[in-house]
């Protein structure tokens, strides 16, 4: 027996992938999507290679092309005939500090990080009303609670956007409709988008440590979430509250 349908962008690597591995752990049934197929499929092998009756279903996807995230959607949809939660975790961390002549890496951030984002909240909304059922969770950051500087800058500013867009569904009370929205806000969590950051930055967990994290939140269905709690639920307080000249100093 399974526990439910996820579908999850941003499959084939990172966070993504680790928390396939941990949902189909917990016994769900996966639609694995993102533009590196042959990733997909060697994730796919491993987890039914630990969970023999696992359906996982794999779907090549980029999700900067709208008429193919309206596609796989709902393609999904129809091969499960419920889907129970979506997790729009597809990234980039491209960035160079504003004005430098990088305008095209801050460019392709933004288009991949918020608009693919909201193609991909549009498409899984649509069958959530329809169900009138539904989990969405944005994939947001912990830099999305303050303007960050230099290489983040762009890059904290569109997941700021992804944020606001799920407080936005929160803000219209689609949970009286069935259905639950959840930000998340990861930490430092080791990646392969920050496999360049030097391994011993302060508070960074590994990928498996910190997907625990995210997965417990989602399962929980919290609206909100820093994730790991430690130190993020309280470092997060303070970048929200505190002067800029503080905020400047803790990023």
């Amino acid at each position: 027996m399974t526990t439910g349908t996820i579908l999850i962008t941003g499959a084939s690597s990172g966070l993504g992938e680790e928390m396939a591995r941990q949902f189909a752990d917990l016994g769900y049934d996966l639609a694995l999507a993102a533009r590196r197929a042959e990733r997909l499929e060697a994730l796919s092998a491993e987890i039914r290679e630990r969970h023999p009756n696992r359906r996982v279903e794999l779907h090549a996807l980029d999700v900067n092309d709208d008429d193919a995230v309206f596609a796989v959607f709902g393609a999904v949809a129809e091969q499960f005939g419920t889907l129970d939660r979506v997790v729009i975790n597809a990234g980039l961390g491209k960035g160079a500090p504003l004005g430098t002549g990088r305008y095209d890496a801050n460019k392709e951030t933004a288009m991949t990080n918020f608009v693919a984002a909201l193609a991909q909240t549009e498409a899984a909304m649509e069958i959530f009303r329809r169900q009138g059922s539904g989990h969405l969770v944005m994939i947001s950051s912990i830099s999305a609670l303050r303007g960050m500087r230099k290489t983040i800058t762009a890059y904290a500013a569109t997941k700021a956007g992804v944020a606001a867009l799920a407080e936005g569904l929160i803000n219209e009370n689609v949970k009286a409709k069935g259905i639950d929205v959840s930000i998340i806000y990861p930490g430092y969590i080791r990646s392969e988008m920050n496999e360049k950051v030097a391994q011993n930055t302060k508070f960074m967990v590994d990928t498996a440590t910190g997907v625990k994290a995210m997965v417990a939140a989602i399962e929980k269905r919290k609206e909100r979430a820093y994730v790991p709690a430690w130190p993020w639920v309280p470092i997060g307080f303070a970048l929200k509250h505190a002067p800029m000249g503080v905020v400047r100093r803790l990023s």
